[in-house]
C-alpha cells in the first residue's frame, strides 16, 4: 500500500523544472525565428527609424530640454 503512493511524493527538483522550460524555450524560439525571420528581419530598418524618436525624446529628459542652457548659441 505504501509503494502504490510513494510515488505521489516524489517531485522533480526545481532546477530539473527550470531546465525543461529553458529547453522548450529554446526549442519554440528556434522555431519561431526559422519560420518569421523575413518578417523580422524585414521590420529592422523601421525598428532603427523608430529609435531615433524616441532616444530624442528619453534622452533629453534629464537636462531639461532644448531650453537656453549657459554656454549655449542664443545667449
Amino acid at each position: 500500500m505504501n509503494d502504490e503512493k510513494e510515488w505521489l511524493d516524489r517531485r522533480p527538483s526545481k532546477g530539473a523544472f527550470w531546465l525543461m522550460v529553458a529547453i522548450a524555450l529554446a526549442v519554440m524560439g528556434f522555431l519561431l525565428w526559422g519560420e518569421h525571420k523575413v518578417h523580422l528581419l524585414g521590420a529592422l530598418p523601421w525598428l532603427i527609424l523608430l529609435a531615433c524618436p524616441l532616444m530624442h525624446v528619453f534622452m533629453h529628459g534629464g537636462h531639461g530640454g532644448h531650453e537656453n542652457q549657459k554656454g549655449g548659441r542664443d545667449e
